[in-house]
């Protein structure tokens, strides 16, 4: 039995399918590498150069593929401020996306979908930690057309005997231990790695946006999750599907914050280096805290973190070290 892993190219598919192998998983990848590297990709792992979207080349590797346990859907755009930009290329791509691999799902009776979802779809939350019960209220067209999705995937699993789990990131990071695979960008948006480039000195200083939260220091508070960590649980949420699991929601976070400033601070320890830094302005938008509660996922799943910040920026530093260009 093969699991599929749509953008399994990409920087957290590449680290799905790395850790389904060590797990003795069968895997096969989909990917249109828009955004996803075929470098990322082990050698020996079926691999198909198919958009999600083009249905009957997606229908021509189920046929293929002829026993799918099971899916994990990574392939989407996902930059903020990009989908504000374009956001009909947003709906188009994801939204679309979706739509074909739902009808493909059920064309071929595959029963189960774990899929990547974001804490974007909370917008910003009144509150926090967020948990399952916080409402989702996007503010932005990748946020909108990830709860979109979610949405869809409720009513195709109350209209046909299809399952899923939406699993809800906050802030991934980290990259592979030896520093094989990691996380390579075209236009890097995430700290972490920014943070890590300047320290390479690709980069002359990092910019921290606004020192004038309502946190201990000052700048934003984040939840980091470790990229190991993330697939685990993804893998959980497979296993949970398979032994008959209901269609479920779960936030996937460490429930513990760290503001910009500690993060910058473990990077230098980590690291090493200097990492010059400068203060600018707050950016319109960003909430003061956004933190996981993960307590249901530990109670459906059984998952729990194993690793915090200073393991994630370790790792990562190999990648980007050994790295320094990406792929």
């Amino acid at each position: 039995m093969t699991v599929l892993v749509l953008g399994g190219a990409g920087y957290v598919g590449s680290h799905a399918v790395d850790i389904l192998l060590s797990r003795g998983y069968e895997v096969a990848v989909v990917d249109n590498l828009v955004t996803g590297h075929r470098e990322a990709v082990p050698a020996g792992v079926r691999f198909y150069e198919v958009d999600v979207r083009d249905k009957d080349a997606l229908s021509k590797v189920f046929e293929q593929e002829k026993n799918i346990e099971g899916l994990m859907h990574f392939c989407a755009y996902s930059l903020v401020g990009e989908s504000m930009e374009k956001p009909a290329m947003y709906f188009d791509n994801n939204v679309g996306g979706c739509i074909s691999i739902l009808e493909v799902m059920q064309e071929f009776d595959v029963k189960h979908i774990v899929f990547s979802s974001t804490a974007a779809t909370f917008g910003i939350p009144e509150s926090s930690p967020i948990s399952e019960k916080t409402p989702q209220k996007p503010i932005n067209p990748y946020g909108e057309s990830k709860l979109i999705m979610e949405q869809m995937m409720k009513w195709q699993s109350e209209a046909t005997d299809m399952t899923y789990v939406a699993l809800r990131y906050f802030n991934v990071a980290g990259a592979k231990g030896d520093g094989s695979i990691g996380e390579a960008h075209k236009n890097e948006t995430h700290l972490i790695p920014i943070i890590l480039q300047t320290a390479l000195g690709k980069r002359d200083f990092i910019t921290i946006y606004g020192d004038d939260y309502k946190t201990a220091d000052g700048t934003c508070v984040r939840d980091y999750i470790d990229m190991e960590d993330l697939i685990d649980a993804h893998i959980k949420a497979l296993e949970y599907l398979k032994a008959g699991g209901k269609s479920d929601q779960f936030n996937l976070g460490s429930s513990k914050g760290y503001s910009n400033l500690e993060v910058l601070e473990t990077a230098r320890k980590v690291t090493g280096k200097e990492i010059p830094s400068k203060m600018g302005e707050r950016r319109p938008g960003d909430p003061d805290e956004l933190v996981a509660d993960s307590t249901k996922a530990g109670e459906i799943l059984g998952w729990h973190v194993q690793n915090g910040l200073e393991h994630i920026i370790e790792n990562a530093w190999k990648w980007h070290s050994s790295h320094p260009d990406g792929y």
